[in-house]
């Protein structure tokens, strides 16, 4: 990091895009003392925002398997941010599994990723009960967490008006109509700004069953289709991992039929759960799959989470307010024009 010009410290803050990247920004400028106003097009449902679809895993050891080594370290301080702010977003670890056909796959992922520790057939039973001669081991890593978006969005947003800030919904505010600094969040729709961003979609199912229990994430490793399978609580799980390059938000035959063979090949209990929802949402993507914070005086854009919104959103806007209040940069995220 390195010292250059900041903005002034007692300027206004116009955020645009109350989803998770533009809700951490409001947050923790709101929290610093500046008086921020966050801007969304819709309304305060955030049925369209790509957060409303997304996985939540806050799980940067596992991620560093397909993922440059910045996401890791963003993702690793982004943690320390998530406890520090919502001390009850539950950090029980993560798991990854595999069946005896897809070892090499499995053994390929522990060597990429560190932070994990090996499980046999009884300490995985003994950590997931439903699992029990499922698998002959697994991966867990103790330190990672998830969060429900839609249950965690509303919350960071009364965080930021008890701290102070002000929430605009159905505002549709350009950024050249706003004063002060203006910090620009709005993913896909901000390629009047930044032309490279395109859509990588991400589909989902949610299912519900009183057959499986599950405390964290569970990793399926498969050479076709990997699957993550969330436990929302309730009885419900989201299935999800697909990465399509496709602009649209509809589910696919295709996916929707991997999604839930995979599920079934986690515990075949799945196979009699009830659909309760199928959904697609389009993450923006830079064409190296990176986050990028882009300063031009006092417009500062932040997209390109990809698929790690809820992971790297804190450590991002932390980014975003330490050059803002100290002038700092970050060389692997940040741009100045």
């Amino acid at each position: 990091m390195y010292q250059t010009t900041k903005p002034r410290g007692d300027s206004p803050v116009s955020i645009i895009g109350a989803g998770i990247a533009g809700a951490w920004h409001a947050l923790l400028f709101a929290q610093a003392g500046y008086p921020v106003t966050l801007h969304e097009r819709s309304d305060a449902a955030m049925t369209d925002a790509t957060s409303h679809w997304a996985g939540g895993m806050l799980a940067p050891w596992c991620e560093a398997e397909t993922s440059e080594p910045v996401i890791c370290r963003l993702g690793i301080r982004a943690l320390t941010l998530w406890r520090d702010h919502f001390p009850l977003v539950p950090f029980n670890g993560s798991l990854v599994v595999a069946h005896a056909r897809d070892r090499a796959d499995f053994e390929r992922f522990a060597r990429l990723t560190s932070g994990h520790r090996r499980l046999d057939a009884r300490a995985l039973s003994e950590l997931e009960p439903s699992l029990e001669g499922r698998f002959r081991d697994g991966l867990f890593y103790p330190d990672e967490g998830h969060v429900e978006p839609r249950r965690m969005l509303p919350q960071i947003h009364a965080a930021i008006a008890k701290a102070g800030g002000t929430i605009r919904f159905n505002s549709e505010a350009a950024a050249g109509d706003l004063d002060g600094i203006v910090i620009d969040c709005r993913g896909l729709a901000a390629r009047d700004a930044e032309p490279s961003l395109r859509g990588v979609k991400g589909e989902m199912i949610v299912i519900e069953t009183a057959e499986v229990e599950l405390a964290r994430p569970v990793r399926l490793i498969h050479p076709r289709w990997p699957l993550y399978v969330i436990p929302r609580g309730d009885g419900r799980f989201m299935l999800g991992a697909t990465s399509i390059e496709a602009e649209d938000t509809g589910v696919s035959v295709r996916s929707a039929l991997e999604l839930l063979g995979a599920a079934y090949a986690v515990h075949p209990a799945f196979a009699e759960a009830r659909v309760v929802e199928f959904g697609a949402g389009l993450r923006p993507a830079f064409p190296d799959n990176l986050p990028k914070i882009a300063i031009d005086k006092h417009r500062i854009n932040v997209n390109g989470l990809y698929r790690h919104g809820f992971l790297l959103a804190p450590a991002l806007a932390e980014l975003t307010l330490a050059y803002v209040t100290r002038g700092e940069i970050d060389n692997e995220v940040m741009q100045c024009a």
